[in-house]
């Protein structure tokens, strides 16, 4: 698999087993949100974004920093704002966990770039989060 599998493959799994508010779906397969069930929310569609890869030592050393979006939806009545908020706060929280994605990589460090909210009409809210993974390796072992 390659880094960047390897890498989203951690989010969808470290995000799928998180403390309350804990979603009930986390996928990197889209989905329309307006027809997902009451009982599908909290929900988080990741997908992965642009990658730039940089040499940094001869051609033989380069460094990777891959964009991941994680669009959180939640679902509720007057205290939508709150639930949006605390979405927000706990996928922060389990990313930076482990900030190594799993790697055994050495040098790999996540961080969280962007929050956006989105305007959606009530019962909705969501939250675009977007997530940066920066890494390091060998030329041709990728």
């Amino acid at each position: 698999m390659s880094y960047r599998e390897d890498f989203a493959a951690n989010i969808v799994e470290v995000l799928t087993n998180m403390d309350d508010p804990k979603p009930v779906l986390v996928t990197r397969e889209p989905f329309d949100v307006e027809k997902l069930a009451i009982s599908q929310f909290p929900a988080i569609l990741i997908s992965t974004g642009n990658e730039e890869r940089i040499d940094q030592s001869m051609g033989i050393l380069r460094t990777g920093t891959i964009e991941y979006t994680l669009r959180c939806f939640v679902r509720g009545g007057p205290d939508l704002d709150r639930l949006k908020n605390n979405m927000i706060e706990r996928v922060e929280e389990t990313l930076d966990l482990d900030r190594t994605r799993g790697s055994n990589l050495g040098k790999v460090t996540t961080q969280v770039l962007t929050i956006e909210v989105p305007d959606r009409l009530t019962p909705l809210a969501e939250a675009v989060i977007t997530v940066q993974v920066r890494y390091s390796y060998k030329k041709g072992t990728v």
